[in-house]
């Protein structure tokens, strides 16, 4: 292993970690992946898989879990199978206005006088069909339920009814933030918020 000014060299793509090195979980669960559909197709009896799934889950270094990927794969086959591939980055496609608008309305609608039915509405309606208007319904929903709970349960303290003038200003102003976050394809989230429907 190349050592440059005292720090270990990483390995690159597609290179055989050094044998000492300290593998993670990644590493034994990635093992251990292909040693149960190597046993699935046929590759092992049960025997030998329960040995190399015993050796897979408590390996400690490569060169503990590299044997048993040679055994699949051959010797040549090991550098491209020592790393993980990362999954693919899946981008959301870009909502549409009437995506944008519904997700507004859900956050403010309640200030015409509809705190939990108007989100809830468009949840079940519009927001079947477009990821981008479920999330903000979700979270006007999710917000109008904590508000109400507060202005419910708030007064029974003396302290409580001083507070609910001022939640419900803060209400107003961060549902007005919410419906231009929506417009603007933001992702806006309330705080201070009880997200009780998932």
């Amino acid at each position: 292993m190349a050592i440059m000014a005292g720090v270990p060299k990483t390995p690159g793509p597609g290179q055989v970690p050094p044998a000492h090195l300290r593998v993670t979980n990644q590493d034994r669960e990635h093992v251990v992946e292909h040693v149960k559909a190597a046993y699935a197709e046929g590759r092992f009896d049960k025997l030998e898989f329960d040995d190399r799934l015993e050796r897979a889950m408590t390996a400690r270094t490569h060169g503990d879990l590299v044997p048993i990927m040679n055994e699949l794969y051959g010797a040549n086959a090991v550098p491209q199978l020592a790393s993980v591939p990362s999954a693919p980055v899946r981008r959301e496609a870009p909502a549409e206005s009437n995506e944008r608008l519904g997700g507004a309305i859900a956050h403010l609608v309640p200030l015409i006088g509809f705190p939990i039915v108007g989100p809830l509405l468009l949840l079940l309606t519009g927001a079947k069909t477009s990821p981008y208007m479920r999330k903000h319904a979700l979270e006007a929903l999710n917000f109008q339920i904590t508000v109400v709970g507060a202005t419910v349960l708030l007064p029974l303290t003396f302290v409580g009814i001083v507070l609910v003038p001022f939640i419900w200003v803060a209400a107003v102003v961060l549902s007005v933030v919410g419906g231009i976050s929506a417009l603007t394809e933001g992702d806006f989230r309330y705080p201070l918020t009880l997200r009780l429907v998932k």
